[in-house]
């Protein structure tokens, strides 16, 4: 019984290798995986009910709100991934920035809630600053200026998502405008 020639055996096992780092990390994407779409709904992290969020529903410079994205058509709420958490936070369109106030829809704001730091929640709100917070490592945002880091050791502005009004409800009007991404301490 004669053996493979060993240049046989080294390309079977180059090619095997090469096919196991392309299967490698990769994630099956699923539709409550999907980063928000053009046209998806918002609805409360935690409501039951899937009831779409109109602006009357964030409080205005009160607190952020926690949101997914919900596809209008099959009802598929995004939260199969935690790159999607969506915070709003509604203001006087007055007291935007020309750039934010583009973005926002009857002055409501939408950022990601990811820290672009370490990738923690942005849970917190300073009310009299009127400014976002993640509690990890003390990074602050200004969400009525394009979520500009204004504290702490994020290196980045929080990635805003375009917000429009379709018979009153809060509608996504396009991606995010950077992508979800944070530092690797």
């Amino acid at each position: 019984m004669s053996c493979p020639p060993r240049r046989t055996i080294l390309k079977a096992g180059i090619g095997l290798g090469i096919l196991g780092l392309a299967g490698r990390g990769e994630t099956q994407e699923t539709p409550a995986t999907m980063r928000p779409k053009e046209g998806d709904l918002l609805v409360k992290v935690d409501d039951q009910k899937a009831v779409p969020l109109t602006p009357d529903d964030i409080p205005m410079a009160a607190d952020q709100t926690m949101a997914w994205a919900m596809d209008p058509v099959t009802k598929t709420i995004r939260s199969g991934e935690r790159l999607n958490r969506i915070l709003l936070v509604r203001f006087s369109p007055v007291q935007l920035s020309a750039e934010t106030r583009v973005r926002a829809a009857e002055g409501v704001v939408a950022y990601t809630a990811i820290c672009t730091h370490a990738g923690c929640e942005v849970t917190d709100w300073i009310v009299d600053k009127q400014f976002l917070f993640c509690p990890c490592h003390d990074s602050t945002f200004d969400p009525k200026d394009n979520g500009k880091v204004v504290d702490g050791p994020a290196p980045r502005m929080l990635p805003a998502l375009p917000l429009k009004i379709i018979d009153k409800k809060l509608v996504v009007a396009g991606p995010f405008t950077a992508r979800i991404y944070f530092e690797k301490d």
